[in-house]
């Protein structure tokens, strides 16, 4: 069994919050994990997909309350958004901490319908596809190319990995269409997310998309969101604090998992990524993914790109301060370009990182550092900017 990183954090939410909500795409763990924190507790579980559960909600106060000494955990709780005003009724007569484990596969509907009736009684966490700090850091490669869903990971070989993962997508788009107000079809759709693989590390130009696709710009706008909300893919936003100097005002486009990412590219082993041309965008945002599946809220993800061509992959900001950058390259012998270098001249005073699959050399140049990815983790962790 895997331990995941987020356990002991998820634990100490539990015994402080009335109501925690674990929010993430499917089978990315969310049932499994709750039911490890569950452990010998008693404990109820519901899943809102099943109708005999739906049955038992009938009467929800009713039924809630009469399993009131229980740790109730309800999974798929964004299908009954009327069950928030209930659980804000029943906290407000017992906060008894834990008493509410919600698992949600849809983060913004999740997020608006219980932001209005649980604030200040709610906990959020997400739980991502696994990462490197949960699989060590020798089957790195493995992680990379099959990407962090369990059962992608875990599989006897690349084959079944990608057959997984192949079924897995299709049918997450099935299910998941028919709660969006979206009027077209899953093949569409999966159309559309292939052609993401092919801008993915890259600005988001919407007018070449709906170029491309031969779809309005609003559907375009829709189908990103779509795929936001479904925790498939991740838009970057541009820092701008920097009023000196005109800045990127797009954001930039990737596919979260890169196990997805290889797969909707035609990529299925170490040796067809080795040689393909997405290797190095690949490897971008697989480390990306790696740091903000564990970097704590109290931090914010940009990158920075100047229209002269400075930039930077990574820049976690705290308080509205840049704290650090990172630039991942796949190379463990990496140089940076003009473009890195005047970068950096841009936050002369934060340590800066190259990202590397494995040298950890230390000191790059003054004030640059080199890192494998694994150690890059543990230096968040090291820092206290994780939020385990």
């Amino acid at each position: 069994m895997i331990n995941r990183f987020t356990h002991t954090g998820l634990q100490k939410a539990l015994n402080k919050y009335p109501v925690v909500a674990l929010l993430g795409p499917r089978q990315v763990g969310k049932t499994t994990l709750a039911r490890q924190l569950a452990g010998s507790e008693d404990s109820l579980y519901l899943d809102l997909e099943r109708p005999s559960d739906l049955l038992r909600l009938s009467d929800p106060e009713f039924f809630l309350e009469k399993n009131a000494q229980k740790r109730i955990i309800i999974d798929e709780v964004q299908r009954m958004p009327e069950l928030f005003p209930v659980l804000r009724s029943l906290v407000d007569a017992n906060r008894r901490p834990g008493r509410f484990l919600l698992l949600g596969s849809a983060s913004d509907h999740l997020l608006v319908s219980s932001s209005e009736s649980l604030a200040g009684r709610i906990h959020f966490r997400e739980l991502h596809p696994l990462q490197l700090l949960e699989t060590t850091a020798e089957n790195r490669d493995t992680l990379w190319l099959r990407g962090g869903y369990p059962l992608a990971y875990l599989a006897l070989s690349d084959e079944d990995a990608f057959d997984w993962l192949l079924d897995f997508g299709r049918s997450y788009l099935q299910r998941e269409l028919g709660t969006a107000e979206l009027r077209t079809n899953p093949q569409e759709l999966e159309q559309f997310l292939q052609l993401l693989c092919s801008v993915h590390g890259q600005l988001i130009n919407y007018s070449n998309l709906a170029q491309a696709t031969q779809l309005s710009l609003p559907t375009v706008k829709n189908y990103l969101q779509f795929f936001e909300q479904m925790f498939l893919i991740r838009t970057l936003h541009p820092y701008h604090a920097n009023h000196q100097k005109r800045l990127v005002k797009s954001p930039k486009l990737y596919i979260r998992d890169s196990g997805l990412l290889h797969l909707l590219s035609g990529i299925q082993s170490l040796n067809a990524l080795e040689g393909d041309i997405l290797k190095g965008a690949s490897w971008e945002g697989f480390g990306i993914q790696q740091l903000l599946a564990i970097l704590k809220p109290g931090l914010q993800p940009y990158f920075y790109r100047t229209a002269a061509g400075a930039e930077l992959d990574l820049l976690l900001v705290q308080n509205n301060k840049p704290v650090a950058s990172f630039e991942f390259k796949y190379s463990n012998s990496p140089r940076l370009s003009k473009g890195n270098t005047e970068a950096m001249k841009d936050f002369p005073n934060i340590p800066h990182h190259v990202v590397t699959p494995s040298n950890s050399a230390g000191e790059f140049r003054p004030g640059v550092h080199l890192l494998s990815l694994y150690d890059a983790l543990q230096l968040l962790v090291t820092k206290g900017w994780t939020w385990q």
